[in-house]
């Protein structure tokens, strides 16, 4: 979304320009006065040359820029220090009920062999069987392998997708999933058409508002169901309505890596996917991604799909000859097993008691230090924290974020979920600027030692804001 050297200028120019009572110098006070939410240089030094060839515009994702900012405070992976709730991956740890996961990988002579772009057959055999078993029982059209392409992760697959999209409108709700700005900005050969949705009703994406952008000639809408990062989703009726309405004129592009994060159904194993409500699988313009990085929490595998007609499967296909040229063979052998229908039932039914317990536990412990929530996500393992009560320059991502890291937690600044690919709303501007995404994905330690930190961040600004003189 921003470059990050002009990402920290920005940051210093907005700080600078209104620490001195132009806006609220509430937000800015510290222990030792005015401060910018992050240490800057005086001066930044630019090379005396350019980098020939070299597209310096190009920025890292929120997550990505988080961890540096920690990285440069000391922050090495796996330190018992820290808790990063700024990553977002579940914990590969065991979990009471679920499977235990491979400790080792066979392979073959043949999977020393290149895979095929679109995958393992036996492997997109088995995605297919688990989406009719789960979702399409009764229904005359069923997936086959041919509606299965295998790509080596989600960004991956959402860059095929992007590669073979063609002279259109792609409609995006945001906040959403940070990667998909520069993903959006990347290509050219669409336009990409940003649709704001409101923290006054939770997010929530109201299909009027779709209907508005299939008028004016939006013919791809991409969006995460649940969403990343609010844990809204739509789903039944209103997921129905959704593929109805688009079924004719517009390509859906359904991210669903957290739908198996349920939190509404009692945690038995159940999950919504938009494949319910595809009439016919060859004629419904409908992509969806998946794998096994979320639900399965085995994002070093890198194996991921995507469901959908045979003609964008083909295409998609040929496009990852000259992307990615495939995924893992051993890891994709691996995997078969792991999508048999009761299998996978089993283990959902323990990953959402799990995950819901770690829920519960932060809300409370959240609320309990004075947070509202308008609404308690019902999936995903994010919680989109308001700011806005906070005393200080703590009401602000930024500041928040600076004054965590001095805690050793790490999380990310909303303005990342504000996707703006065309750069054209400054930093501060943004209507995310007093929120953070939390990660609820470690386990109950780093849990435990991360809204530990939170705890002591916000109790001493409070204790700072009580006797600050009153004006």
């Amino acid at each position: 979304m921003h470059n990050i050297e002009n990402l920290e200028n920005k940051m210093g120019n907005f700080f600078l320009e209104n620490g001195s009572n132009k806006r609220d110098p509430a937000f800015f006070h510290s222990e030792s006065g005015m401060s910018t939410p992050l240490p800057l240089p005086d001066v930044y030094t630019q090379p005396a040359h350019k980098y020939p060839g070299l597209d310096q515009s190009h920025a890292s994702t929120g997550v990505i820029w988080a961890t540096e900012q920690a990285v440069a405070k000391g922050y090495i992976p796996d330190d018992p220090s820290w808790a990063n709730f700024g990553q977002g991956a579940p914990e590969v740890g065991t979990i009471p009920g679920c499977n235990e996961k491979p400790k080792s990988v066979e392979t073959d002579i043949i999977e020393r062999e290149y895979a095929p772009t679109a995958g393992l057959k036996e492997l997109r055999e088995a995605v297919a069987n688990l989406y009719n078993h789960d979702y399409r029982k009764g229904m005359a059209s069923q997936y086959t392998y041919e509606n299965v392409c295998i790509v080596p992760g989600g960004r991956p697959g959402l860059i095929r997708i992007a590669s073979i999209l063609r002279d259109c409108y792609l409609a995006f709700f945001f906040p959403d999933y940070t990667a998909y700005a520069e993903m959006l900005s990347l290509f050219k050969n669409f336009a990409p058409i940003p649709v704001p949705l409101d923290d006054s009703d939770n997010y929530s994406v109201h299909l009027d508002i779709i209907q508005g952008e299939l008028n004016r000639g939006v013919t791809a809408l991409l969006t995460s169901n649940p969403r990343n990062p609010t844990g809204q989703s739509l789903r039944s009726a209103d997921l129905k309505r959704l593929h109805d309405m688009c079924r004719k004129t517009c390509l859906l592009i359904m991210d669903e890596f957290y739908s198996r994060y349920d939190y509404d159904n009692g945690c038995d194993g159940s999950s919504v996917s938009s494949a319910q409500f595809v009439q016919d699988v060859n004629a419904d313009p409908v992509l969806i991604l998946d794998g096994l990085t979320k639900a399965f929490r085995l994002p070093g595998w890198r194996v991921c799909w995507i469901l959908g007609p045979k003609q964008y499967i083909n295409a998609l296909s040929s496009a990852g000859s000259f992307l990615d040229g495939g995924t893992n063979a051993p890891f994709q052998r691996a995997c078969i097993p792991m999508l048999d229908p009761t299998y996978v039932r089993t283990e959902m039914a323990a990953l959402q008691k799990h995950f819901m317990m770690k829920r519960d536990y932060c809300i409370h412990r959240l609320e309990a230090m004075g947070f509202k929530f308008k609404f308690k996500p019902n999936s995903t393992f994010y919680i989109w924290l308001d700011l806005k009560l906070l005393p200080g320059k703590i009401r602000t991502a930024l500041g928040f974020f600076q004054e965590l890291l001095k805690e050793r937690v790490i999380v990310v600044p909303g303005m990342f979920f504000d996707l703006n690919p065309l750069a054209r709303r400054e930093l501060h501007d943004s209507p995310m600027f007093h929120f953070v995404r939390i990660s609820y994905g470690p386990d109950m330690a780093t849990l435990k030692r991360g809204i530990d930190g939170i705890q002591r961040v916000v109790d001493r600004y409070r204790a700072g804001a009580s006797i600050l003189p009153q004006r």
